[in-house]
């Protein structure tokens, strides 16, 4: 095994060693992540403080004070007006359930000429009911466990601690960190490790600060929208249509549809309807025109079918810590992709042609329309039947 070799098993066998405990150790990296992300965030103002004049504790005082006090007010604001909201909707549902009964039930079945047996919606309401009601006794069973162990409090109290403390440690240490990582890392692959964390921090940049402001717009937008159209639930939906912004058309889509039901069952006439559209119209154009280019850009790249395998399969391995880093990990794992796809075009692998295979067979395919129906016939030749013109 020549040296080359034997240092490529090296870095393969550490790379395992910490993906395998990053795995072990999912279930108590939630409040480092969480804590990092916040420091991520702030790293940029709080050297830009720094250019200023400040020293680095004072800056990072600074900028931890309005993070705080931009997630406390956050905070304040949502919990009220999401309780509220959610209140409105369990206070709507008996007339939402009789819409569904008396109008697009009926529809249904007159349009796609349907038995009008089959939508028993009694019984479809009781087995509803059921199910609610067996979910209701599922979640007092086990919010009952929660705040019976005294474990599993004190761990959530330890959790929402620990997120601004190491949050603050994290962003005022955050050069150093990135500089013991880049002394630790080994020569030969220093200067690539370099390129590819300064392309992954322009993507991240991109999604983390761009993508976090196109929620935060269109979900005010949305809110706003439907709020002034005078739909009960309209910030509810707003709320939810701009939290799912982020995978392409899924945020429009709820919400559209979500709206759309709204709106027939509160008011149902078509000029609402029409508003409604608008809404969602306007807010599309103000995603694709504006938000998009100037918040986020063309940096990250990632197909909506990337988008939401990215957030299943973090999901399915990390649990909820693998949702919320799932998008940045997915776009880290596209500059990765994306330079081993430029390692590999100028590759021998790639670039090297290959001896001429004397056996190369072409097929001749003759396709015929006939009375008879599609007449296929092929004709095979080898490379000695095309020097031969006589064969």
């Amino acid at each position: 095994m020549t040296q080359d070799i034997s240092r490529r098993w090296q870095m393969l066998a550490i790379t395992a060693v910490i993906l395998y405990l990053l795995w072990l150790l999912a279930p108590v990296l939630m409040p480092f992540a969480v804590a990092g992300m916040f420091a991520y965030l702030g790293d940029p103002l709080a050297d830009r403080l720094e250019r200023l004049g400040m020293g680095r504790t004072v800056a990072v005082s600074v900028v931890f004070f309005v993070l705080l006090l931009v997630t406390v007010g956050a905070l304040l604001l949502l919990i009220p007006l999401i309780s509220r909201q959610v209140e409105n909707l369990v206070q709507s549902l008996p007339h939402y359930v009789d819409w569904v009964r008396t109008t697009a039930l009926p529809w249904l079945q007159a349009k796609l000429r349907l038995d009008p047996n089959a939508f028993d919606t009694d019984r479809l309401i009781a087995e509803l009911k059921d199910h609610l009601g067996s979910l209701g006794g599922v979640v007092s069973t086990v919010l009952g466990k929660v705040t019976r162990s005294g474990l599993g409090v004190i761990a959530w109290m330890t959790n929402l601690v620990l997120i601004p403390v190491v949050a603050f440690y994290l962003l005022r240490d955050w050069d150093r960190l990135v500089a013991w990582v880049d002394n630790m890392l080994p020569r030969s692959i220093e200067p690539t490790i370099a390129h590819l964390a300064r392309e992954s921090d322009l993507v991240l940049g991109a999604f983390v600060r761009g993508q976090l402001l196109v929620m935060l717009a269109l979900g005010i937008f949305y809110g706003a929208g439907l709020s002034l159209l005078g739909l009960s639930v309209g910030p509810l939906i707003g709320m939810v249509a701009g939290l799912l912004s982020f995978v392409p058309y899924l945020g429009f889509i709820v919400g559209f549809g979500s709206a759309l039901i709204a709106v027939l069952v509160q008011y149902g006439d078509w000029t609402h309807v029409s508003l409604v559209v608008v809404v969602f119209v306007i807010g599309q154009l103000l995603e694709g025109y504006v938000l998009v280019p100037r918040l986020v850009g063309e940096k990250i790249g990632l197909h909506p079918v990337a988008v939401i395998f990215a957030v299943l399969a973090g999901g399915y391995l990390f649990g909820f810590l693998g949702i919320l880093l799932a998008l940045p990990a997915a776009s880290v794992i596209l500059v990765v992709l994306r330079y081993l796809s430029q390692r590999y075009r100028h590759s021998g692998l790639y670039t090297e042609e290959g001896r001429q295979d004397p056996v190369i067979a072409e097929m001749e395919v003759a396709v015929e329309q006939s009375e008879d129906g599609i007449e296929v016939d092929v004709k095979e030749h080898t490379r000695k039947d095309r020097d031969d013109p006589q064969a």
